[in-house]
């Protein structure tokens, strides 16, 4: 018999059980992927591989909240809400009164991934999917090469989102009208750009799932919070359009007139989106959960739209790949789509073995846990002499260092980068700098480092505090 996925079930087999699981599997498989993921993380981070850009940005925002100073990030130059406005900063930052450490970003970013295997159960078992292929949809989202690639690029709060999404929808097909606003708000303070996502969501719950308030709600407090914070909350505290304005130069020099432009102007677009890497980018999206696209569940994919169109009009690289955290909005509309398809009874695979063999396969190909075997590995010749300079940075005095080095030293007012072709006459306003000539990090050069180390070398106001294996710990005398 096929089943409506648009229509909430009625049957035993959906209601009755949906409030609490029999599957005690299921939570088994969620605790090891958090405690995975939560590693996996945690080690890139011991490694010296996590970064400023964006590690350090948010790590130091937080840590500046939890102390009742304002967040002001000196890699950017500008408050923590001028970046994305993301006011999930700041129920994070309770954790860290609790104690500062960036493992809770790494906790919370794990958790966030781990969990959005229950909503994608329950809305499994909602559309009418066995016990097994509601199992085998879980697998399919832990699997999904996104996930594990996002966790281990630094942190991002639209981690959390994920999850959100996912039991909006939920919320919506079940009528807990509260409970999908709320869940909505928690997308919202993540990330300006997720209120997009929204949007289309709620246009998607309106049309075709009937969901008539939640849809009006998803689509008011999208559109709304896009318009604040874009034009508002992003510009005051940053004194700039959005950061991501840029890669859509070509279109316009503000978030408002590149929409402008992409609705009287949609010919500026088509050259941008017929391309190579565009097609290459979309068989990597839909590749891992091709099995479950089917006309008869294409409609989830709507909500979609904003993410992938995002994606595929930009030059930037990041966003056309399953590397980065620009596809995370996508998924949950992916996956409801193939909840769909299986609902109706199609789909390329429909028993569990099959949705899992296909799922273990695609984050065989894609997933970066490779990059432990090579990349992540690099500075292990001088990874012990960056511990113990680190170590001796026992203040809260303001650091100039490399990027990679800055995600263990951000819990200060001031910190930045040591660039190329930086004035060294900047080096004085720093109470510690620590370099690492051998691996200079992002924006810097072996010689530019080099030309660091002898200028302060020939500063009587700095003294020499550690040296080995090509890393330098200058501190200014007092």
């Amino acid at each position: 018999m096929s089943i409506n996925p648009q229509k909430p079930l009625t049957t035993n087999a959906s209601l009755s059980n949906l409030n609490h699981i029999s599957n005690p599997n299921l939570f088994w498989t969620i605790g090891i992927s958090c405690i995975i993921l939560f590693t996996c993380s945690s080690l890139r981070h011991i490694l010296f591989q996590s970064t400023a850009f964006d590690l350090g940005i948010f790590d130091q925002g937080v840590y500046l909240i939890s102390q009742g100073l304002e967040p002001i990030s000196t890699y950017m130059g500008y408050h923590i809400l001028g970046d994305h406005a993301a006011f999930i900063w700041y129920p994070i930052a309770l954790l860290y009164k609790i104690y500062p450490s960036v493992y809770w970003l790494f906790l919370i970013q794990a958790f966030a991934l781990a969990i959005g295997a229950l909503p994608t159960w329950k809305l499994s078992r909602q559309a009418g999917l066995t016990e097994k292929q509601a199992s085998g949809m879980a697998f399919a989202y832990l699997l999904y090469p996104v996930i594990f690639n996002a966790n281990l690029f630094d942190f991002h709060p639209e981690v959390i989102a994920l999850p959100a999404f996912l039991v909006a929808v939920w919320c919506a097909r079940e009528k807990r009208f509260w409970w999908f606003c709320g869940s909505v708000i928690v997308i919202l303070s993540c990330k300006a750009v997720l209120s997009l996502t929204v949007a289309a969501m709620g246009f998607w719950l309106l049309l075709f799932e009937k969901r008539r308030w939640c849809g009006v709600v998803a689509i008011i407090l999208g559109i709304s919070w896009f318009a604040i914070a874009s034009g508002l909350i992003i510009p005051t505290f940053s004194g700039r359009q959005a950061a991501a304005v840029g890669r859509y130069s070509f279109l316009g020099n503000s978030v408002f007139e590149i929409i402008k432009n992409l609705l009287l102007k949609p010919g500026l677009i088509l050259g941008k989106i017929i391309t190579w890497d565009n097609l290459y980018y979309l068989v990597l999206l839909f590749a891992p959960i091709f099995w479950g696209i089917s006309l008869e569940g294409i409609t989830p994919l709507v909500a979609a739209i904003p993410c992938i169109a995002l994606n595929l009009i930009t030059g930037y690289d990041a966003q056309k790949d399953l590397v980065h955290q620009y596809s995370l909005p996508a998924l949950p509309f992916l996956l409801l789509a193939a909840i769909a398809t299986l609902a109706a009874g199609k789909g390329l695979v429909r028993k569990q073995r099959g949705i899992i063999i296909w799922s273990l396969v695609g984050f065989l190909c894609l997933a970066k846990f490779t990059y432990f075997g090579d990349r992540y590995v690099k500075k292990l010749d001088n990874w012990q002499a960056t511990k113990e300079a680190i170590a001796l940075v026992q203040t809260k005095g303001s650091v100039l260092t490399t990027a990679s080095i800055s995600t263990h030293l951000s819990h200060r007012q001031l910190i930045n980068l040591a660039y190329g072709e930086q004035p060294l006459e900047e080096t004085s306003k720093f109470n510690y700098i620590l370099l690492d000539t051998r691996y200079p990090g992002w924006g810097n050069n072996p010689e530019s480092a080099s030309k660091m180390v002898d200028f302060l070398k020939n500063r009587h106001e700095f003294n020499i505090r550690y040296r080995r294996d090509d890393i330098y710990l200058f501190e200014k005398k007092i």
